[in-house]
């Protein structure tokens, strides 16, 4: 967890709903892929995936020549650490667990001072079944689509992170609307999804869960001057469980090929097998 999700808004509705100052998600930015990205970034994408640039919502301090702006970047999902040599270990930091957000080396940095918010419409997690199995021989998967109960956006914890490109790294491909015959950026900046224990009935699909901040919570957490660790820290406590919903949807979600609205369709009940309800705890279909 969290190792795919649903983006389904527009620019324009992200910037109404986030009050961003800027829209800077046509500007070039790097990509971590070898080859142009399906969907194009920035696009209704309902199977973003590790490696995609994706919209997120960031703060930026103050200069000079401007005040503090929040503004809609696309940043590729996937963190780097600014020590890193290359970029090889960013699918491993696609996500940051709460409990050592501010601790570990890779995140710490960024916790304090680098925290944004990934817009979802909802995020997926697959469910290893208690009775079913598949083909090899292991628990077969279902996988669920999970979102709000309310139907309102949700808005991931994350962190970003400045990777400073090698002068003699090979031209990559690069994403925005203004890409044309523009030099490729210096810097690759990436983000990973922070993640906390699953709530009591969504830990019946899987153990983990993203962190997904309330509206009041979005300031501070947006916040680059706050780098007091208990108040970062308390920003990631959960508001009362009940917030989220879930149903099973269909394995085409599985490849990241497949790309539409019917991916977060629920599956008919007589497509079940050995599925455990998340809300009851009993097993569906008989395996």
């Amino acid at each position: 967890m969290c190792g795919r999700y649903a983006a389904s808004a527009h620019p324009h509705e992200l910037i109404e709903i986030f009050e961003v100052d800027q829209d800077a998600s046509g500007d070039p930015t790097r990509s971590l892929l070898k080859t142009p990205q399906e969907p194009p970034a920035g696009r209704p994408d309902y199977n973003v995936a590790p490696s995609k640039a994706a919209p997120v919502v960031v703060q930026r301090p103050a200069r000079a020549d401007r005040g503090e702006s929040r503004q809609l970047r696309l940043l590729s999902w996937g963190l780097v650490p600014p020590w890193s040599t290359d970029t090889t270990g960013s699918v491993r930091m696609i996500n940051a667990r709460a409990e050592t957000l501010l601790s570990k080396p890779a995140f710490a940095k960024a916790a304090r001072s680098r925290r944004c918010l990934v817009p979802a419409t909802g995020w997926y997690e697959w469910q290893a079944s208690p009775v079913a199995t598949g083909r090899n021989g292991k628990p077969r998967k279902q996988p669920f689509f999970l979102t709000r109960s309310d139907d309102t956006p949700l808005a991931l914890a994350g962190v970003y992170e400045f990777w400073k490109v090698p002068s003699d790294e090979a031209p990559s491909h690069l994403h925005g609307t203004s890409t044309e015959r523009s030099p490729a950026p210096a810097w690759l900046v990436t983000f990973a999804i922070v993640t906390t224990a699953a709530e009591a009935g969504l830990d019946r699909i899987h153990s983990r869960q993203p962190v997904v901040l309330d509206e009041d919570r979005w300031r501070d957490w947006l916040d680059p001057g706050l780098e007091d660790a208990d108040h970062i820290d308390g920003l990631l406590g959960a508001p009362a469980p009940g917030r989220f919903t879930a149903w099973p949807v269909s394995t085409a979600v599985n490849a990241v090929s497949n790309n539409s609205s019917a991916l977060i369709e629920p599956l008919p009940s007589s497509d079940l097998v050995g599925v455990l309800d998340p809300q009851s705890g009993e097993v569906i279909g008989s395996p």
